[in-house]
Parts: C-alpha cells; sequence; structure tokens
C-alpha cells in the first residue's frame, strides 16, 4: 500500500495546525489569483492546473513554504519577491517571518496571465 498523498486537503492534514492553517491560506489565495477549479497532487505536492497544464505548486518544509515554478516577472513584481527568490524559478517563505500572502496572490495571478498567453 502506498503512503503516498491522494488530494490535496490529505497533504494539508499531515502536518501540524500551524502550517496546516498557512497551507490553507495559500492555497485559497491562489485559487482566488488563478482561474482554476483543479487541482492535483504531483511529487507529492499541491499544484493548480492551468488550461490542462501544471501551472503552480506549493509546498510545505521543515523552516519555509516553497512555491514553484516563477519565471522571472516583470519588474515590479520581481523587486518584490527577490528576498524570496531561492533559484531560478523557486520562491521559499520562512515560517520564521509572516507569510506574504497577498503577494503570493500577486505571483499567482502573474503565474495565470503569462500561462494565459
Amino acid at each position: 500500500m502506498s503512503d503516498r498523498t491522494v488530494t490535496v486537503e490529505e497533504y494539508i492534514a499531515r502536518y501540524p495546525d500551524d502550517i496546516q492553517e498557512i497551507l490553507r491560506r495559500v492555497r485559497q489565495v491562489i485559487l482566488d489569483a488563478v482561474p482554476s477549479d483543479e487541482e492535483k497532487v504531483r511529487y507529492d505536492i499541491p499544484a493548480v492546473m492551468l488550461g490542462g497544464r501544471y501551472a503552480l505548486h506549493y509546498a510545505a518544509w521543515k523552516r519555509h513554504l516553497g512555491i514553484y515554478p516563477v519565471a522571472a516577472a516583470e519588474p515590479e513584481l520581481e523587486e518584490a519577491i527577490a528576498p524570496y527568490r531561492s533559484g531560478k524559478d523557486s520562491l521559499t517563505f520562512p515560517y520564521s517571518k509572516p507569510i506574504p500572502y497577498e503577494l503570493i496572490g500577486r505571483v499567482a495571478a502573474f503565474v495565470a496571465e503569462r500561462s494565459a498567453r
């Protein structure tokens, strides 16, 4: 029997309460910004689908929340996300600081807009 996550709800449920709250809020912010009603678990982390393609993934790690892939954005958004860049297409938000949900929503909207092109 596999212990792999099957649903986003199962993914969220396996974390402590404080991380579950962060994941629920991030999930809602992303779903509010991305015109999608389809979520899947891919690579054992939640993903939001757009146009039949994986648009954005998010994951809870020991010390941070990760969001992937986030390509280079227009200068204003790129400046805002620069402190969270941890790789070419990755953003990390440490739990030791307030999670910038509004910024995550802007990132999700950017990813959705870029996917629509």
